[in-house]
């Protein structure tokens, strides 16, 4: 599959979730996105100036001007989604294994909420969650939080099955390869 069949079959699949996404398909996919945020990225800082940060003694201000980056990542957040999903499915899996690092994230605010109290996790002391005796789940948790995503981009490499699996048959590049 080419670059360009690449972003045209994950943009005509923009609401698909089923069926199933190639290796090739996803990260020319990937490739394209990645490539245009930084395009419009440094369009947006020609046109509508750079993004500034400034600090001050009680707060980090944080100014961005540019919309272009922004209104591509909000149009392409669905398509990433589903080509995403639908890579999943050819290595085998469901596509809820995408939000794993979510999910991690949300069990270990959860479990440092439950801990210490919601109000040190929220105003940023992290002294008053490691204080308690919950020290080494914490830590474990980290760790898992920290492997998570890199799991998850493991899985995204991972090769299609080559023969037809509960989510569909192979793409038709892949099937016509191996036959």
């Amino acid at each position: 599959m080419s670059f360009t069949e690449a972003v045209r079959t994950c943009l005509a699949k923009y609401f698909t979730f089923s069926g199933r996404a190639s290796r090739p398909e996803y990260w020319w996919f990937m490739l394209f996105i990645f490539g245009m945020s930084l395009i419009l990225g440094v369009l947006d800082g020609m046109i509508f100036g750079f993004n500034r940060v400034e600090y001050a003694p009680d707060a980090v201000q944080y100014e961005a001007n540019g919309p272009l980056s922004s209104l591509f990542s909000l149009a392409t957040l669905i398509p990433i989604l589903s080509a995403g999903w639908r890579r999943m499915h050819d290595s085998g899996r469901t596509g809820l294994h995408l939000f794993y690092p979510l999910i991690v994230i949300i069990g270990v605010t959860t479990f440092m909420g439950v801990v210490a109290g919601f109000g040190p996790v929220l105003q940023g002391d992290f002294g008053a969650v490691i204080a308690g005796g919950s020290t080494l789940i914490l830590v474990f948790a980290m760790v898992v939080f920290l492997i998570s995503p890199l799991v998850v981009l493991w899985w995204l490499t991972r090769p299609s099955q080559p023969h037809p699996n509960k989510y569909g048959p192979p793409p038709a590049h892949i099937a016509a390869r191996n036959e």
